[in-house]
């Protein structure tokens, strides 16, 4: 029996899982390495609607200036369809590039899949 795997509940605010720790050692490494100037966790809270606001798990700056989102999901099975509509909707309500950010696993070469919205 396929049973999709899921997180049991969030962590605290400002508490990063382990795929979020290591997306962020890959941000940290790219700014070193000036690929981008500037990157925070949780540092970004959107309205959507009344009631209804989305933060992106990084807010990203890229060395050209370029302000990006990023979503970072430990498998494409996990991101679920209430996530994927809150991305669009700010994808399509602001002048933001939104990135979701999948881990490649280290027996296929490692790394990280990106999916632009």
């Amino acid at each position: 029996m396929n049973k999709a795997i899921y997180a049991l509940g969030r962590l605290k605010t400002g508490a990063m899982n382990k795929t979020e720790q290591a997306y962020a050692i890959n941000l940290e490494r790219l700014r070193q390495e000036g690929y981008i100037a500037w990157y925070k966790f949780e540092g970004v809270k959107l309205r959507l609607a009344d009631n209804t606001f989305y933060s992106p798990d990084f807010a990203v700056m890229t060395a050209e200036g370029r302000i990006q989102m990023h979503e970072v999901k430990g498998a494409r099975a996990i991101f679920q369809d209430d996530a994927k509509v809150k991305v669009k909707v700010a994808a399509d309500a602001y002048p933001f590039q939104f990135l979701v950010v999948y881990p490649i696993a280290k027996n296929k070469g490692g790394g990280w899949e990106i999916d632009e919205y």
